[in-house]
């Protein structure tokens, strides 16, 4: 049986058999909804035959060239979720790649979340720390475009800006590396695309360095004139040790509250399991355990969980990875019980053969 496609139950091609033998019959613009009867292909007005149909075909590339001409994006998919493939079988032919996982999810209407946007932000930093060549060119330019954005919404909502300077860091220096000494082999593209991103990304970095964040004024109540005990559980809601940190940097009573053992106490349990903690208990001259340093010294040795608002969401059942909002396709008898949230990192592997 001849491979008539990617999709072994695909209907094939058309073919009419002649006095030379069979003839494949290309029918441009033809859908399913209307078939052409042999007959008009031995009628005498050949040259009209097909014009409907290719000035119909003309007027959808013209409308295709002008769209792709008037934005930066290149892809617009209708639906937001990829199929993981990761070999061929008899209904799929190939594997998903990196590259069209940025184009298909939407990346660009889910920095617009704030639930979103750490996530985002964080896969794009551990794909330009290590996985930059292996995108397609057609990925790499929806990467800047995307980035572009991620920046821009930083300048206007100085949202989280030590997160970007860190992505931009680990861009520049990546960059760096690729063009002096992996070579410009690696590189898709011309070599001056490269500079001319690299000089972007250096202007995006002054742009954020000189980002000044005006002072609110606001005439109400304020965190310090919340009870004492109010405030710590606050502290304690804080996963982050350098939000502990610059907090505690704003008053006198918020610096104690952050030197606080019980706050970094709980921050070691989130982060590490029992295992892990008294293994490397760090023990003051009062016989009492130093927790924040004791955190600091377990960052070095395990890896913190990380936490987000929101994250991208793979079926077992169908192999589809997705924002959960979007939804997908799903033919299991309980979807929910065949969902695993996916960490940036685990996004990457993925899509690793």
């Amino acid at each position: 049986m001849p491979f008539l496609g990617k999709d072994w139950r695909s209907p094939g091609w058309n073919w009419t058999k002649t006095e030379q033998g069979w003839k494949r019959i290309f029918i441009y613009g033809h859908d399913n909804k209307r078939e052409i009867d042999l007959e008009e292909l031995s009628t005498e007005d050949k040259e009209n035959l097909f014009v409907g149909d290719i000035c119909e075909l003309a007027s959808t590339k013209k409308k295709k060239d002008l769209y792709n001409s008037s934005t930066k994006s290149q892809f617009a998919f209708r639906e937001k979720w990829i199929y993981v493939l990761r070999g061929s079988t008899k209904e799929r032919h190939g594997y998903s790649t990196l590259g069209e996982a940025l184009n298909r999810l939407d990346f660009s209407s889910a920095i617009n979340d704030l639930r979103r946007f750490t996530y985002v932000a964080k896969l794009f930093q551990i794909i330009a720390k290590s996985e930059l060549p292996s995108l397609s060119g057609a990925a790499q330019k929806n990467y800047f475009n995307i980035l572009e954005k991620i920046v821009q919404k930083v300048l206007e909502d100085q949202y989280n800006p030590g997160l970007i300077r860190e992505l931009l860091k680990n861009l520049s220096s990546t960059l760096q590396n690729l063009m002096i000494h992996a070579g410009r082999c690696v590189l898709v593209g011309n070599i001056n695309i490269w500079l001319c991103r690299q000089e972007t990304i250096l202007k995006w970095q002054q742009q954020l360095n000189n980002l000044q964040i005006p002072k609110q004024m606001y005439s109400g109540m304020s965190f310090d004139d919340l009870p004492l005990h109010m405030q710590i559980k606050i502290f304690f809601k804080l996963s982050d040790a350098h939000d502990i940190i610059n907090l505690g940097q704003a008053t006198a009573t918020l610096q104690a509250l952050s030197e606080d053992r019980m706050v970094w106490k709980k921050l070691c349990y989130f982060h590490f399991t029992d295992k892990e903690c008294p293994n490397n208990l760090v023990i003051t001259k009062s016989d009492n355990v130093d927790w924040k340093l004791m955190y600091f010294t377990l960052q070095k040795h395990y890896p913190i969980k990380e936490q987000y608002g929101d994250t991208l969401y793979y079926c077992k059942h169908c192999h589809i990875l997705f924002w959960k909002d979007w939804g997908h396709p799903c033919t299991a008898i309980n979807p929910d019980n065949c969902l695993i949230s996916i960490s940036p990192q685990h996004f990457i592997n993925l899509f690793k053969f």
